[in-house]
C-alpha cells in the first residue's frame, strides 16, 4: 500500500505543478460546486496509477485542480465505496495521496437518510461525529508510522472550529443547518425500518454508505476534517417510503446549490 501511495503521488506531482492546502470530496449533492471552481487542470481517475474507478451513477471520476474564492483547492469529483467491491485500503488511498500532495484540510460531502425526527428531506446536516458500522476499518493491517500512529485518537474527528464557522455562514446566508452524528454502513441496500430503528438507537441522526473510512484515514494522517450531509430520505417511523438511487440524486440536486454556496463561503474564510 505504501508503495502504491508513493507511486501515485509522484505521478501527480510530475504531471501537475500545483500546491493546495484544501481538498474537497464531491459526494452526492455537491457536484454543482464544480461550476464554482476556476479549473486549471484535470486528471481522469483511469489515468492515475493505482486509483480505483468510480462505478456509481452520478460519481464522475475526475481529479480537479483549481481555485475557489482565490484559493487553490483539489477536488475529487466522484468517490469510492466499500460496496463497490474495493477494499477499505483501496477506497481511502486517494485521501492518503492528497495528504502526500500537501493537503492540510479535508472537506467531505455525502447523501444520507435522516433518522432524527427534527430533520426533513432536503436539509443539510453538519457532521459533528460518526459511528463506524462498517464492521471493519481502513487501518486494519500493518501500520506505517510515516503515515500515522498505530492507534489514532478520534475524539475530535470533525473540527469544532470549522463547524462553528460553517454555522456562522449558515446564519449569514439564511441557510438552515442541522448538526448531528453520521452512521456509516456498508450498503448497497437502503435500510429496512428495523435497521433505521437500530441505527437510531446507537445515537446516530443520519446514515449513509461513505465518509467514515475517509475521515478515519484523514485523521490517521493528521488532516483537519469537515463533513456535511444532504438528507435525501427519511428513516423516521411513519415517514419511511420506498426510495431509489435516482430519487436520492434528485433530492441532492435540489439541495446542491445551498451546499455549494455554503462551501464556497466556507473556503473563503479558512
Amino acid at each position: 500500500m505504501l508503495t502504491k501511495i508513493k507511486e501515485t503521488t509522484e505521478f501527480i506531482k510530475k504531471s501537475i505543478d500545483f500546491n493546495a492546502d484544501l481538498a474537497i470530496i464531491l459526494g452526492t449533492g455537491l457536484g454543482g460546486l464544480v461550476d464554482e471552481i476556476d479549473i486549471t487542470h484535470k486528471i481522469e481517475y483511469k489515468d492515475i496509477p493505482n486509483f480505483p474507478l468510480s462505478t456509481v451513477q452520478g460519481h464522475k471520476g475526475v481529479l480537479i485542480f483549481g481555485k475557489i474564492a482565490g484559493k487553490n483547492i483539489i477536488a475529487m469529483q466522484g468517490r469510492f465505496h466499500f460496496y463497490e467491491g474495493y477494499s477499505m485500503q483501496e477506497i481511502t488511498l486517494p485521501v492518503r495521496v492528497l495528504k502526500m500532495l500537501g493537503i492540510k484540510t479535508l472537506i467531505v460531502s455525502n447523501a444520507s437518510g435522516g433518522m432524527n425526527p427534527d430533520f426533513k428531506v432536503g436539509d443539510l446536516m453538519i457532521i459533528n461525529d460518526h459511528i463506524n458500522l462498517f464492521g471493519t476499518s481502513p487501518l486494519i493491517g500493518p501500520n506505517f508510522e510515516e503515515l500515522g500512529p498505530r492507534f489514532p485518537d478520534m475524539s475530535q474527528a470533525y473540527d469544532k472550529e470549522l463547524i462553528n464557522r460553517a454555522l456562522t455562514i449558515g446564519k449569514q446566508e439564511n441557510i438552515d443547518l442541522k448538526i448531528g452524528v453520521y452512521a456509516g454502513v456498508t450498503g448497497p441496500t437502503f435500510e429496512t425500518p428495523a435497521e433505521y430503528n437500530y441505527i437510531r438507537s446507537t445515537g446516530a441522526d443520519a446514515v449513509g454508505m461513505s465518509t467514515v473510512p475517509e475521515v478515519i484515514v484523514a485523521r490517521h494522517m493528521g488532516l483537519t476534517c469537515f463533513a456535511i450531509s444532504v438528507i435525501t430520505d427519511s428513516g423516521v417511523p411513519g415517514e419511511i417510503v420506498e426510495i431509489s438511487h435516482e430519487e436520492v440524486q434528485e433530492v441532492a440536486a435540489i439541495a446542491g446549490p445551498k451546499m455549494a454556496l455554503l462551501i464556497k463561503k466556507f473556503v473563503e474564510i479558512i
